[in-house]
């Protein structure tokens, strides 16, 4: 039981003294170069077929000032097809 404590206040210790000496905490965990947490694009519906996909990789429309993105060029054709028979 007396090991069980003492092990406990080691870990304790350890710990206060690694934040001591490591004031911002622990290192930022980095995926492909990317820092966690960070944003790298966000998702977005196409307006015709209306399924989800990164705005990066969008085909860009403005259409009476307002931005649409489709997830490819024949949704786009597609759109503007129908568009033009309102």
């Amino acid at each position: 039981m007396r090991l069980l404590i003492l092990l406990g206040i080691i870990y304790l210790c350890y710990r206060v003294f690694k934040s001591w000496m490591l004031p911002g905490g622990s290192p930022k965990k980095t995926v492909f170069n990317k820092t966690a947490g960070e944003i790298d694009d966000v998702m977005i519906k196409d307006p015709f077929c209306e399924i989800y996909f990164p705005k990066k990789d969008g085909v860009h429309l403005r259409i009476n000032g307002k931005d649409l993105y489709f997830c490819s060029k024949e949704c786009r054709d597609k759109f503007l097809e129908k568009y033009s028979k309102k």
